[in-house]
């Protein structure tokens, strides 16, 4: 029984007029968001635009306005999501240098490598 109340609310919502279902590359990219250009900037935006989030959702009734509000920062908070995994992916290749140098005993790489990693790694920790 439960089931087929799940099956009609879907049908339901995807027969209403002005219920829009897209997939992720069928959505319209109506709203920018903030910019996050550097890991600094995006770990700011994510911080500063998941405060935002978490405090919208504190309420007990999101209103319209506040459903636009929510679908607005959240274009920012995936700029800033996709910096940080870029970033992160590039910090994933450094420690690889990092760790492939320690295997031969070569320091030098070790010394120089390992503090790019760790002032990038430092960037997502503050």
């Amino acid at each position: 029984m439960k089931f087929s109340a799940v099956i009609l609310s879907a049908s339901l919502a995807f027969a209403t007029p002005g219920v829009l279902l897209a997939s992720d590359d069928d959505r319209p990219d109506h709203f920018k968001g903030e910019p996050s250009e550097t890991l600094e900037q995006a770990v700011r935006n994510f911080s500063e635009y998941n405060q935002k989030l978490a405090g919208m959702l504190k309420q007990n009734q999101l209103s319209a306005e506040d459903l636009y509000r929510v679908h607005n920062l959240t274009y920012t908070l995936e700029n800033a999501l996709g910096k940080i995994e870029d970033e992160v992916e590039a910090l994933e290749e450094v420690l690889e240098e990092v760790h492939k140098a320690s295997e031969r005993a070569d320091g030098d790489t070790v010394s120089t490598r390992g503090k790019v990693y760790l002032e990038k790694a430092q960037t997502l920790i503050k």
